[in-house]
Parts: C-alpha cells; structure tokens; sequence
C-alpha cells in the first residue's frame, strides 16, 4: 500500500461543495466513488483527505486529495482515475509519507475574475493593496472557530482583456473570506464604496460590502515545501488548456488565461 496526493480539478457548479454531506453530490463523496470503481476496498480503506474546502458553486483547479492505494503504481493509479472520472480531472501526483497532512499546506492561492466593465482599475488595485499583510478578517468571514486574524501575502490584480483577475496568496484563508474581499474590491472599483471605507472596515468597523458570486472562484492551488507535482498524462480531452474551458462556461470566463 502507498498514500497518494493527487492534483485535483473539477468545476463547481457540478457540486454542493467539496466536503461529504449527506443526500447530495460532493466533490470528496464523487473521489471515494472514482476510487471505489478501480478497486475492491470499502470507502473508509482509502482515508481520504482534502486540502482545501470549496463552497458550492467554487472550482478548483489543484485541490489536493490524498489517499491510500493498493495500486503501487501513482501514474498508473492516476491513469485509472481519470478513466474513470466523469467531472473529477486527476491533474497530477505526488507519494507521500503516511503523516503527510494536506491541509497543512505552505501556501494557498485562489484566483478571482470580475468583467472589468465600470471598474475603475486603479481603484480595484488601491483597494486590493489594503489587504495584504496581517489583519484581523472578522469583518470578511464568516464566523467559525478560528482566529479571525491572519497574513495574506500577496493580492495581485492582473487585467486580460474584459476580465480582471485577482489572485490571493496566504497560508490560509476563512470561510466567505475572498468572495467578501471580492466584494469589496468590486464595489471600490465601481464607485459604490471608497478605500476608507473598506480600510474602517478592515480596523474593525461593522460595515458589510456583501459576498459575490461563487463561480468566479478558482482554487488554484496549494503547495507543500518538499512535495513535487508530477503532471499526469490525462486521456482524450483532458488537458490542461481543456480543463480551464470545461471549467468556463459563463460567458465572461471565456478569456481566462493561466
């Protein structure tokens, strides 16, 4: 038996969400399936693990799944997956050790995409800059048991034609916390709100800029120090450039670029 950490992608609107629940179609519940199709075990032999949590509705392109298998083999093993897959893209695998945590991850990065129509780009840019750095986030999350407090290391905003992309970098993140700080940025960017605004906000004041959309997100991926990636040779369509176009069927994704 080896423990596997496989790149995962998949398009959210496809899923309620990437954790098990029960009566409806997960991202995990759907890899215990892929797994249960190549192999003979019971789903709780695989001791499955994921990286990142995704909301209904986010995708994915390098989510990391980490689980046991009999197949000793990663490429083969990969290969096997994706033969069977239907909406989960096996991307690419690494070994690992049996204390291999993935939601241990050195870094984490999401992309966001707004249609860059009405934005002012420097005001999208001054107001993404806010948050960088050490904040307290409880004003752009959603309560859980976590500290609210914590180092995003870079916001970077990049214009592609109609389309501006915000990538978010840290070593992790809370739940709703991009999809608020999307908002944010979006209503500065529009002229609904101001930079002030947002700053108050950031230094604790109760203002609420909303929650936007959840299919303009992408988990793009988390990294481990030590661990490296193996691309796998996906079969049929299932290339790289193919998963970005599977994963963008609304009409303003259609310029999404790597």
């Amino acid at each position: 038996m080896i423990r596997v950490a496989a790149k995962i992608a998949y398009q959210g609107k496809g899923f309620c969400g990437s954790q098990i629940q029960p009566g409806v179609r997960t991202v995990e519940e759907s890899v215990l399936a892929d797994l249960v199709k190549i192999t003979e075990r019971p789903r709780g032999w695989f001791r499955l693990r994921m990286a990142g949590r995704t909301d209904r509705g986010v995708n994915a392109l390098g989510n990391v799944a980490v689980f046991n298998s009999e197949i000793d083999d990663p490429e083969r093993l990969i290969n096997a997956l994706n033969n069977v897959s239907n909406d989960i893209f096996y991307r690419g695998f690494a070994s690992v050790g049996e204390d291999f945590e993935p939601r241990h991850a050195s870094s984490r990065t999401y992309r966001y995409i707004l249609p860059a129509d009405g934005q002012d780009i420097l005001k999208v840019k001054e107001c993404a800059r806010l948050f960088e750095g050490e904040h307290d986030f409880k004003r752009f999350c959603k309560n859980d048991e976590r500290s609210t407090t914590l180092t995003i290391r870079s916001v970077d905003v990049v214009v592609s034609g109609d389309l501006i992309m915000i990538n978010f970098k840290a070593d992790h993140f809370l739940w709703n916390m991009i999809r608020r700080m999307v908002s944010a940025i979006s209503s500065a960017g529009t002229g609904r709100s101001s930079a002030d605004e947002v700053q108050r906000a950031l230094d604790g004041e109760e203002i609420s800029f909303g929650l936007a959309r959840p299919d303009a997100l992408f988990f793009i991926g988390a990294e481990y120090d030590g661990i490296d990636f193996t691309d796998a040779k996906m079969p049929g369509k299932r290339t790289d450039g193919d998963i970005f176009r599977i994963a963008m069927e609304n009409e303003f994704f259609r310029l999404l670029k790597r």
